[in-house]
């Protein structure tokens, strides 16, 4: 009896181990397209995600255009309102007041703040009237309670120095008014630094003296500096002077893409070393090589060359110049940047930099919108894209919104302790 128990135990024990080594060797289950966008998709909803510039309120200023109606972009040209945010699962953005760069004297830089304080004040206006879905925020945290409430984020920067023109005080009275983020210079020189594609070269060899004081006063208030649209000794000067991480709000990395204002791997290197952040764009001169269009250029040129500034356009004026850019790129068309190409981006980026110094700032309403990545319902293939290529939630929670929400802190803690060690 005993021998017979002993021999059912022993076919016992080869059955069980049979099993284990059958399923051992059986292959993983492959991750179909639907679920793999089914998982993607719920990292979207579940992580914070945050686009750090958008020019909307350069729209938010034309009269009637309301934000809390879902706009066709093909229509009108708008990237961005309340709905598609939603649609897009985009939690937090930052509208960004852009002023283009005009004479440098004290009439010039008076328009441009009234024009900067009119688009910011639009913002603010927005908010409050659409209170139930969104809600201006402030400080980093901001954009989480809002997120628990169901609302989307609305942080404000600035785009181009000028408006601050030759007072020092201009810089705080903004950030009164709710500006975080300020992107020292666009397409031309001004008085606080050079541009990376003004045709008449460096002015200042980088960050001016008076962009010194500026950048200082950044620093104190808790006011991000933002170096995208500098030229390279823009850059390096800004990591020298400032006390705080920086950011480049919208630009790509040079590597990838041969464009000036896209950064090198020192810079990337640089930025790490710095703990600041860089932020993709969705511009696709930014994204990909294109070959010469020259016929395409020579149309934009004049087509640009006599139209008037758009904020002074009718309705039927702007309806009129989107048609015509429409057709020019109907006429002569450019090969698209797709997902694809900003997820190589993000991925040299991290292999340069490391996964804690790379974002997202879409550009929507200033030229940003690529195929996939049109406009702010579509911001969800960018999480999509990279789960395809195998990033976790975590890592993709930090390139969304944690990477940029970090260097905010760091920047308003060194500015309490800036502000705390004047006080002693």
């Amino acid at each position: 009896m005993i021998r017979k128990n002993y021999i059912l135990c022993f076919l016992l024990v080869l059955v069980i181990c049979g099993c284990k080594q059958k399923t051992a060797n059986q292959e993983p289950k492959t991750e179909t397209e639907e679920e793999l966008v089914q998982r993607a998709l719920e990292i979207h909803k579940k992580v914070l995600t945050v686009d750090t510039h958008a020019d909307t309120p350069l729209r938010m200023i034309e009269p009637g255009f309301d934000m809390s109606v879902r706009h066709d972009p093909n229509e009108t040209g708008s990237k961005v309102d309340y709905p598609r945010m939603k649609e897009g699962g985009l939690d937090a953005i930052f509208f960004a007041a852009f002023v283009a760069q005009d004479i440098r004297d004290d009439d010039g830089n008076s328009r441009a703040k009234a024009l900067c304080l009119q688009m910011i004040d639009s913002v603010k206006a927005s908010t409050e009237r659409n209170s139930d879905v969104v809600g201006l925020a402030l400080n980093p945290d901001d954009a989480y309670a809002l997120e628990k409430e169901g609302k989307r984020a609305i942080y404000v920067g600035i785009e181009n120095g000028y408006p601050i023109g030759s007072d020092l005080s201009n810089v705080e009275e903004y950030y009164d008014k709710g500006v975080r983020y300020i992107t020292l210079v666009h397409s031309s020189n001004n008085d606080l630094a050079d541009s990376a594609t003004d045709e008449n070269g460096t002015e200042h060899g980088g960050i001016s003296e008076f962009g010194a004081k500026v950048v200082g006063e950044m620093n104190r208030l808790g006011i991000m500096v933002d170096i995208s649209h500098g030229n390279d000794s823009v850059f390096y000067d800004a990591i020298k002077l400032s006390k705080a991480p920086i950011i480049a709000s919208h630009s790509n990395a040079r590597s990838v893409t041969d464009h000036r204002r896209n950064m090198t791997d020192e810079m990337l290197t640089l930025m790490a070393e710095n703990g600041g952040v860089v932020q993709l764009t969705m511009l696709a001169d930014y994204l990909r090589e294109a070959p010469p269009n020259i016929e395409r250029d020579s149309a934009m040129a004049a087509l640009r060359a006599n139209m008037k500034p758009i904020s002074e356009m009718t309705d039927e004026e702007r309806s009129a110049l989107r048609k015509q850019f429409q057709e020019i790129n109907e006429t002569y068309p450019n090969p698209p940047a797709t997902v694809k190409h900003v997820a190589d981006h993000i991925d040299h980026i991290v292999k340069v930099a490391g996964i804690d110094h790379v974002g997202i700032g879409c550009d929507f309403d200033g030229g940003g919108g690529i195929q996939g990545i049109f406009d702010a319902s579509e911001v969800m293939n960018i999480t999509i894209e990279l789960v395809r290529r195998g990033y976790t939630e975590e890592q993709i929670e930090k390139i969304w919104g944690g990477n940029l929400i970090r260097v905010f802190k760091e920047v308003q803690e060194i500015a309490a302790k800036m502000g705390s060690d004047e006080s002693a």
